[in-house]
């Protein structure tokens, strides 16, 4: 058995009912998410994670707190999870964007490798800070552990592409996430080496049931 990552993004916001940009901005979780958040840790709980680290935005930090509580874990925070830095798109409409930025917006969201804004990141500066948080994160657990990660859904799609080894000209091939869904990634291991990460759930809100590689 190898390491296995669950993201798990953050419950629902004002920002995310209004289809408002919110990247690097610090946006509550509202009502709505705050119980999805109570409700969606737990179903995660049940993957008995080792460690639990978050975004520390507090949209995803308040997430991780049920979730927290219940297995009794500290949760540790780490500003690589955050969500992509959106410049001067953080705050605005999906509809104002595209008026006034629309091709760019239009390649961003078709998760072409461009920059969110005219001051923001590229996906793969997100995959790439996103992935060293991880990689720290497991360091002190043992080969076998769960880490669960709190972050963000345009975060963990870079992430979760980047650890599948895609290029950035297929990352649009990774669907979105839910609020407070999550996806679970797991390490292949041939002769006690790692030879992959596989993606065995997306954007899911129960438990996978063990799938068999053996039989059709």
């Amino acid at each position: 058995m190898g390491r296995t990552l669950v993201l798990w993004r953050h419950g629902r916001t004002d920002w995310n009912d209004e289809n408002r940009f919110q990247g690097s901005t610090d946006i509550p979780l509202n009502e709505v998410g705050i119980g999805q958040a109570e409700n969606a840790a737990r179903l995660v709980a049940s993957f008995r994670p080792a460690a639990i680290v978050s975004s520390d935005l507090s949209r995803a930090f308040n997430t991780a707190l049920p979730l927290g509580r219940i297995t009794g874990l500290p949760i540790a925070t780490d500003p690589d999870l955050r969500e992509t830095n959106g410049g001067d798109w953080e705050g605005r409409v999906g509809a104002d964007i595209r008026v006034n930025d629309g091709a760019t917006f239009a390649a961003w969201l078709d998760s072409e490798n461009v920059i969110a804004g005219t001051t923001g990141e590229r996906r793969s500066d997100v995959a790439e800070r996103a992935h060293r948080a991880i990689v720290k994160a497991f360091e002190p657990l043992n080969p076998d552990a769960t880490l669960v990660a709190v972050t963000h859904g345009g975060a963990a799609r870079c992430l979760i592409a980047h650890m599948l080894g895609l290029g950035t000209g297929s990352w649009g091939a990774i669907g979105g996430l839910s609020n407070c869904a999550w996806s679970v990634l797991e390490e292949v291991h041939r002769n006690d080496k790692l030879v992959r990460w596989r993606l065995v759930e997306h954007n899911g809100r129960t438990l996978p049931q063990p799938i068999s590689d053996e039989v059709s």
